[in-house]
């Protein structure tokens, strides 16, 4: 099952993403995948302000890594400079996803086989105008089917659409 939810500004899909925060859990694992310029960076700061990060959430793709602190901590990485499959180990991805945090990983479809158990993907295309996006919402595992109703309520600008595809 999936959810697709179309939002038209970058507010609109920070929005969304403060709505998704209200069902995470700590331990939860979010993968964020598009195209450059999509918005993945935009959808961890709405997400992360949800969660009360005070701090600027930032594109982690030249430190590989951020944590932020709130009423979870947020661990935000960035996968894409990463040249083999095995540097995932070295950024102790085990390590992060625990019970005091909830990780979002942008570019994380190209690690997914090395995941930690189940996780939420959050697919971003970009749309006609320059601020359009159409984000879907895929469970991958067990870890979110609890949540599958919720995540099929989400809506961004009005606009949502649930269809039985995969990415």
């Amino acid at each position: 099952m999936s959810a697709i939810v179309h939002t038209g500004s970058a507010e609109a899909t920070q929005t969304l993403a403060a709505r998704l925060a209200a069902f995470v859990r700590a331990g939860d694992l979010i993968v964020l995948c598009g195209d450059l310029g999509a918005g993945k960076t935009t959808f961890t700061q709405g997400f992360g302000g949800a969660l009360g990060v005070t701090s600027p959430v930032t594109s982690p793709t030249f430190t590989l890594a951020n944590r932020y602190e709130g009423s979870l901590i947020v661990n935000h990485l960035d996968v894409y400079r990463l040249a083999h499959i095995d540097e995932v180990a070295d950024l102790g991805l085990a390590e992060l996803v625990d019970d005091r945090s909830v990780t979002l990983i942008e570019w994380g479809d190209a690690i997914a086989g090395v995941l930690p158990g189940g996780y939420l993907e959050v697919r971003i295309r970009m749309g006609d105008g320059p601020d359009d996006r159409s984000l879907e919402f895929r469970v991958v595992g067990r870890e979110w089917r609890d949540r599958e109703a919720a995540l099929s309520g989400l809506d961004g600008d009005g606009s949502t659409d649930a269809e039985g595809t995969t990415c």
